[in-house]
């Protein structure tokens, strides 16, 4: 019995995004189209969230313009897609606070969040320190830091530290400390409560933006498979491999049960459809008896 329908829901897209950014060591390799995205993780009792974008304003537009952002929709167009609203929504999981993930706190007014301790504590500490340590920041909005202690004073915010099962029924959370941010973390979602069940999926956050991560390129000879981490680490790239190595494990080390939500490619290897917003919903599973939303 699969319990949850999760689908990958682009709310705007990068054109023109530099591969070094997306694949470590790519320097000479051009330029690759970068969605951004969040995951509507549905089931008869949840609508559930991984991430919620940005918001497109203030200092979270300074961001969006300076990466290049383009055609950004709000929430409220994303899910009427699936006819839900904002509202609807009851469960958030933050995989970090990197602006184009947790910028759309005050658009969910009915959801509890969850986050790591690590990262919302540390963002708290990285704020404070002197501006020749700032490049710490480059993809943090303030705004959305202080927004997210607003969450825990409104009694919203679920202060996760390691590993949680079952934080909705199948669903489990892990902590990837000192990898891409201070406390990133991926999102389980073991559709028959099973843990090695051919029906789990990882949510993989920003510990991996595309499939090119999780397999050689052919740029090492004799390899057939070799991770390579993201461009952006915080923390060590060690940190990144290792938690690639538990989620691939998580899964059976099938590489397409490991969704990278930067990667345009989802389009080849699941069912979906292009709105009348040019954006892309990919639908990565179907809880039984559910109907597609991309035929």
């Amino acid at each position: 019995m699969a319990d949850y329908s999760i689908h990958v829901l682009e709310y705007s897209f990068v054109p023109n995004y530099h591969k070094s950014g997306v694949l470590y060591g790519a320097h000479n390799q051009g330029y690759v189209k970068l969605p951004y995205c969040y995951v509507l993780i549905r089931s008869e009792d949840h609508v559930a969230l991984v991430d919620v974008g940005y918001n497109d304003k203030d200092y979270g537009k300074h961001l969006g313009d300076k990466f290049g952002v383009e055609n950004w929709r709000s929430p409220k167009v994303v899910l009427a897609e699936f006819g839900l609203t904002p509202e609807d929504v009851d469960t958030v999981f933050i995989t970090h606070a990197h602006f184009d993930h947790f910028g759309n706190v005050e658009d969910f007014p009915n959801a509890t969040f969850y986050i790591q301790r690590d990262e919302i504590e540390k963002w708290v500490w990285a704020m404070s320190l002197p501006d020749r340590l700032r490049w710490m920041m480059i993809a943090v909005d303030p705004g959305d830091i202080l927004r997210g202690v607003n969450l825990a004073a409104e009694g919203r915010l679920r202060v996760v530290e390691g590993s949680q099962e079952n934080v909705l029924p199948g669903i489990d959370l892990h902590l990837a400390r000192d990898s891409h941010t201070f406390g990133s973390m991926w999102v389980t979602v073991r559709n028959d409560g099973k843990s090695d069940s051919e029906d789990t999926w990882v949510l993989a956050g920003d510990l991996v933006y595309q499939f090119a991560n999780l397999k050689n390129d052919g740029s090492v000879v004799g390899v057939d498979t070799m991770y390579t981490p993201v461009g952006l680490a915080v923390g060590s790239q060690m940190n990144l491999l290792l938690a690639t190595e538990e989620m691939m494990k998580q899964v059976g080390y099938d590489d397409t049960r490991v969704i990278p939500i930067h990667e345009e490619g989802l389009a080849d290897t699941f069912p979906c459809r292009i709105t009348g917003e040019n954006l892309r919903i990919s639908e990565i599973c179907l809880a039984d008896g559910a109907k597609s939303a991309v035929s």
